[in-house]
């Protein structure tokens, strides 16, 4: 499944004379709420999690959902808080779900626990804890203290799916790795001379998103060298002022400084790299959550033997059937998706046994 994130989108907070618009809402109706919501915002929070909140009142129904837009600004729950307090509806407040852990340590924004008894919420539903060993139950634990109600995994599973690239993170101390591979029925990666892609409209569309979701961009020196590729996010609503790292892979030193010049210019940080594992040690340094690799054949084919992905997003041409003598990149044993005139598999490796 892919959590790509849409057009932006603000926080909301509900009018109140139209609290009673929707009908009253499980907690797991708010909660998949929430997380939509912070979807909106994958690839905007880097190096924080997304995270995403929504509030009910007594009768069940969501009356604001807010989510966390960029680091360093305020976070989901505080933001919800802040907003609902604005408009004199913070007492309307029954419980407050949250897709992630509540934090309770001081970094570039306050606490959220702090916030959450503050403004005398009693009643929290949490969707999954914080993955990170030196945080986890931290926060539930600190609001328990303070006599607020916690109850948890509520749509564990989604709120564990949207946090997947910060929880490899937290626990294998790499960033995740997607790459992206169109192929042909004949197991080439080439357009036709003449064209820039053989993929449908919507395939590229598709592209651009998980372009748009990536913190980091690795590359090869062929593809740069051949198709002179731009690196910005097309067909889909960026995030304004949005900088990202490209590492071209380059070590016979092809790359024209030109084109790194001219790379620049388009808001992206441009390094050239020798070494795979050291490229992908630099972006995590430089606190990269998630990496997309965008190459041709002989770079990607190194990074499938490198045991470093853990998505592999592979668009097969028009619906075709590979040749029976081509072999896929990577065992496909899910059924794959229609993107437009295209076939599309969506590989993940699971978390829990990746190095």
């Amino acid at each position: 499944m892919f959590y790509c994130g849409g057009d932006i989108a603000q926080t909301r907070c509900l009018p109140k004379d139209k609290l009673t618009v929707e009908k009253p809402a499980p907690l797991e109706t708010a909660m998949r709420k929430a997380a939509a919501e912070a979807r909106l915002w994958l690839g905007s929070v880097a190096p924080n999690p997304p995270v995403g909140a929504a509030a009910l009142d007594a009768g069940g129904n969501i009356i604001a959902v807010a989510a966390h837009h960029r680091a360093g600004e305020a976070h989901a729950e505080a933001l919800l808080l802040q907003q609902c307090r604005e408009r004199g509806m913070i007492e309307n407040i029954h419980t407050l779900c949250v897709t992630l852990e509540p934090c309770n340590h001081h970094g570039r924004t306050p606490p959220c626990c702090d916030a959450i008894i503050a403004n005398g919420i009693r009643r929290v539903a949490v969707g999954c804890r914080d993955p990170n060993p030196h945080v986890q139950g931290g926060g539930i634990e600190r609001l328990r203290a303070a006599g607020v109600e916690i109850i948890e995994n509520i749509v564990a599973e989604e709120c564990q799916q949207l946090i997947r690239a910060f929880r490899h993170k937290a626990i294998t101390g790499r960033p995740w790795i997607t790459v992206k591979q169109a192929i042909n029925r004949d197991g080439t990666m080439l357009p036709p001379s003449g064209q820039k892609t053989f993929t449908s409209p919507e395939s590229l569309r598709l592209a651009h998103l998980l372009r748009k979701r990536a913190d980091a961009l690795i590359t090869g020196s062929g593809t740069v060298l051949s198709d002179y590729p731009l690196f910005t996010v097309r067909h889909v609503t960026d995030y304004p002022g949005k900088q990202r790292h490209l590492v071209i892979m380059d070590r016979r030193g092809r790359v024209p400084p030109a084109y790194i010049d001219e790379a620049r210019t388009r808001n992206l940080v441009v390094t050239t790299a020798n070494d795979l594992h050291e490229a992908v040690g630099f972006l995590s340094h430089q606190g990269i959550t998630e990496i997309l690799i965008e190459a041709g054949p002989t770079l990607t084919e190194a990074v499938r033997a490198s045991n470093l992905w853990m998505e592999w997003v592979q668009i097969t041409a028009h619906n075709e059937p590979l040749a029976d003598n081509i072999k896929v990149s990577f065992n496909r044993n899910a059924n794959p998706s229609f993107n437009g005139e295209d076939f599309c598999w969506d590989y993940v490796l699971p978390q829990e046994t990746a190095a």
